[in-house]
């Protein structure tokens, strides 16, 4: 600073002359001053770094270079350097400082945010994150970490204790409760969330509140974004998955077993009695031969031990050709390899009603994949409803245009 005054007094500057002059040269030697040390670091250390972490075998400095942790770590130098170099500016020295320190502050909330976020790239290339996602975690440790910088920075600026700062702020506690209502209602269903493991990144949800029907593709404080299967994607708040309910595909996946649940609706008026031709014919096709036996065993029985009058139909056997059809179904689908072993399986009747009667087939296939569980299902029906008519079955149907034309012609 003598420099300065000793080269302007050559001048004959007046004293305000002088003054503003020796600012605005001790303001461009401080510029002067970054810009050197930027340089240095930034062209030449920085570039050496760069270059050594990208031949190096270890993966976690290549996520911090990438997150810039380095280069805004860097930018932290020119800060410590003018720290050093204020005494040089004798009545300055505290303005500098003062000026270095929040500089310095400012860039490590910087430098702490880029080292969060290369921890949390490395965290996500292991196989527990898709099962415990912490996005939503860092998240609040960031908030809590901005918000406690800044309070350092304003209390350094004003020249207070930060903890007398931080306890005036304290009244302010409704008003930041209602600033951040979403942001406290987040952090808690996160929580919930990932304490509970209600949910996680690739979990296929469904929420029709929020027209929600796709893979959870991120889970973050305030929000989870879910990809539908149109590929669009739906916002929902994270407190809503807390307090509405949601339907998560992840059982099924896990459990390796997807079910199906339809029904054939049988014309009533095609179900009948089986006469022994019909049963002889049926007792050729494999699933039904053991059983057929087997129950014309159980009749023959019955019929001898009870005197009964084999003349009648009625009397002679209580096999219809709708029984027969829904044991050839249940043989089916047990030997079905696509059909899952160790869940439940089987074909029952629900009340008849104005389509007829319905059958309905309730099983799991073994393949969880999507396309290929609808082509077992679509392949199971074809078959089905294939062959109801060698049963003497029809499946119920209304009426067409064309049965209607048909009618007519007649």
């Amino acid at each position: 600073m003598k420099s300065i005054e000793e080269l302007l007094s050559t001048y004959n500057l007046n004293n305000d002359n002088f003054k503003i002059s020796s600012m605005i040269i001790l303001i461009l030697a401080i510029i002067l001053i970054y810009i050197i040390a930027n340089f240095i670091t930034t062209r030449v250390l920085l570039s050496l770094l760069s270059k050594f972490v990208k031949q190096t075998k270890i993966k976690w400095d290549d996520y911090l270079l990438k997150r810039k942790f380095f280069r805004r770590l860097a930018k932290i130098i020119p800060g410590i350097i003018t720290y050093l170099i204020s005494p040089l500016f004798g009545p300055f020295q505290t303005l500098i400082e003062k000026i270095a320190i929040i500089y310095i502050l400012s860039i490590s909330i910087l430098v702490v945010n880029s080292g969060i976020d290369a921890l949390h790239d490395i965290y996500q290339t292991y196989p527990v994150s898709k099962q415990r996602p912490i996005k939503g975690i860092i998240q609040v440790f960031k908030i809590i970490f901005y918000i406690i910088m800044g309070i350092i920075i304003i209390a350094y600026l004003i020249d207070k204790d930060p903890i007398v700062l931080l306890s005036s702020i304290g009244a302010l506690t409704a008003v930041f409760s209602l600033v951040f209502k979403d942001s406290i209602l987040g952090l808690v269903a996160g929580i919930q969330l990932s304490a509970n493991d209600m949910l996680r990144i690739g979990d296929w949800i469904e929420m029709p509140k929020y027209g929600a029907d796709g893979d959870v593709i991120d889970i973050s404080l305030n929000t989870v974004k879910v990809q539908n299967f149109d590929k669009t994607i739906v916002t929902i708040p994270s407190y809503a998955l807390i307090s509405d309910s949601f339907k998560n595909w992840r059982g099924m996946q896990e459990a390796g077993g997807r079910r199906i649940k339809r029904s054939i609706y049988i014309d009533i008026n095609s179900i009948k009695l089986c006469s022994p031709q019909m049963l002889e014919k049926f007792k050729k096709i494999n699933y039904l031969t053991n059983y057929i036996m087997e129950k014309e065993k159980e009749i023959q029985l019955y019929d001898e031990s009870n005197k009964v009058d084999n003349e009648l139909l009625i009397n002679n056997t209580n096999i219809t050709n709708l029984g027969i059809f829904r044991i050839y179904i249940e043989n089916y689908l047990k030997n079905h390899p696509k059909v899952h072993k160790k869940m439940i399986h089987m074909v029952r009747q629900l009340p008849s009603g104005e389509c007829g009667l319905p059958l309905e087939l309730y099983f799991f296939v073994n393949d969880t994949n999507w396309i290929n569980y609808e082509n077992i299902q679509s392949d199971i029906f074809e078959h089905i409803f294939a062959i109801a008519d060698i049963f003497e079955l029809k499946i119920f149907q209304k009426p067409s245009s064309h049965d209607l034309r048909s009618y007519i012609l007649k």
